[in-house]
């Protein structure tokens, strides 16, 4: 083993990946080991949050896939005008993403094991981490396809999908053209910053000379569950997020209002998605001075458990016609009721955010909020159910929250083994 750490293009994460990843990548993840020091030969009892996604399959990963506790999302701008260095950028993320993913370093010789007077191919903060659940997950803007004069780039003519456009203006907005739109978009989720840190890192340097970051976030604990094996999380205002989101067991759900069907416009679409981001601002200081009563008014649900005002249970239906003290028992401008299927032509969405936390700004007060990040077949799906819920005269959480940022993204499929993101549209 010594030998081996030492001989040059044997780096110790890949030997590590090797010996503790090659059961789970033939498939047997309930096999039971897990991952351990470099110098402990004992197979440990392996940690679920620790465990790597497969990277592959028919549609990306980091959509479905049980939402992890971390975010690291980022929109770049393309500053090459060439198709064949998008199509080699693509090809090098894709290469990237597939063994970061796996828990295996960048590149041939990662981190340690290459020349001493190069660089490294792999920025190594991730050394020693296995892959925490790892997904990267990848998509289009409407700048990559048009220019601002509706100009064809890359030789995309024909290909941008109708759907793919600037949300309309919703009452309220207060958005920042900085922390908006983007030709790329990368979604990192992780149960481990770092992970999810050091997958960005590595694409975004990848990318030196043919894309530039334009906006990027953190985000922790996931404000929505993906799946019904997860607990319902809580927002920074302390209520559960998400009870109704779409769950990934619900393949029927899914398939209706997530993925892009033969039906839906360019063949290299079909089996991707639509990704919808929006930076919300919470007026933290604000919502700590309401009442609990007031409070639940608001969300139409009770703080404690999560059941709606109606009664009952978390997952049990809200009753828009239950009356208590004479008045509805949940709020006529609640956002429960607005944001609720019945109140938007049976719309959904699969809800993705994140909390955010950015310091605080010259008053004292938390910059603090919601990252929103919902996945829908298509994105007027997402503007049904805002426009129900914007605007002082609709939500009674208006006057807490209010949108700063916006972008909209077009998900490719998944790919094969020998596939990159966007083949269909640049091959």
């Amino acid at each position: 083993m010594t030998a081996d750490r030492d001989r040059p293009g044997v780096s110790r994460r890949r030997l590590l990946g090797a010996a503790g990843l090659g059961a789970i990548a033939a498939g047997s993840i309930g096999a039971g080991v897990g991952y351990a020091a470099a110098d402990d030969t004992k197979p440990v009892t392996a940690d679920p949050d620790a465990l790597p996604v497969p990277f592959e399959g028919r549609h990306q990963a980091g959509i479905v896939t049980p939402a992890q506790d971390r975010l690291y999302i980022t929109a770049l701008d393309l500053t090459t005008e060439s198709r064949g260095d998008l199509i080699l950028l693509m090809q090098e993320w894709t290469a990237a993403a597939r063994k970061m993913t796996q828990g295996n370093e960048v590149g041939e010789f990662g981190a340690v094991a290459g020349a001493p007077f190069a660089p490294p191919e792999d920025t190594g903060e991730a050394l020693g981490l296995p892959p925490s659940g790892l997904t990267v997950t990848v998509g289009f803007g409407r700048s990559m396809f048009v220019d601002a004069d509706g100009q064809a780039r890359f030789d995309l003519d024909g290909q941008l999908p109708y759907q793919l456009k600037d949300l309309p203006s919703f009452a309220g907005d207060r958005l920042d053209p900085a922390l908006s739109g983007g030709d790329l978009v990368i979604q990192a989720c992780a149960n481990d910053p770092q992970v999810a840190v050091h997958a960005i890192r590595n694409l975004v340097r990848i990318a030196f000379g043919r894309a530039s970051v334009r906006w990027s976030q953190m985000g922790f604990g996931r404000t929505s569950s993906t799946s019904a094996s997860q607990v319902t999380p809580r927002n920074l205002f302390g209520f559960k997020d998400g009870t109704a989101n779409i769950k990934a067991q619900s393949s029927q759900v899914v398939d209706e209002f997530v993925w892009v069907g033969p039906d839906d416009g360019p063949a290299w679409l079909v089996g991707g998605s639509y990704l919808v981001s929006r930076k919300i601002d919470m007026r933290i200081e604000t919502w700590d001075r309401e009442s609990l009563e007031g409070q639940e008014n608001i969300i139409g649900r009770s703080k404690g458990p999560g059941g709606p005002m109606s009664g009952g249970d978390e997952f049990d239906e809200p009753d828009f016609a239950a009356v208590g003290d004479g008045e509805l028992a949940i709020a006529e401008k609640s956002h429960v009721r607005l944001a609720h299927p019945t109140s938007n032509q049976g719309v959904q969405i699969l809800r993705r955010g994140y909390n955010f936390v950015d310091g605080s700004n010259g008053l004292g007060q938390l910059n603090a909020g919601l990252f929103f990040i919902s996945f829908q077949r298509d994105p007027d799906q997402f503007s049904t159910i805002q426009k129900s819920l914007a605007g002082v005269n609709n939500d009674l959480l208006n006057e807490y929250i209010v949108h700063v940022s916006s972008g909209v993204f077009a998900c490719p499929p998944g790919v094969g083994p020998d596939g990159y993101w966007g083949d269909r549209l640049l091959a």
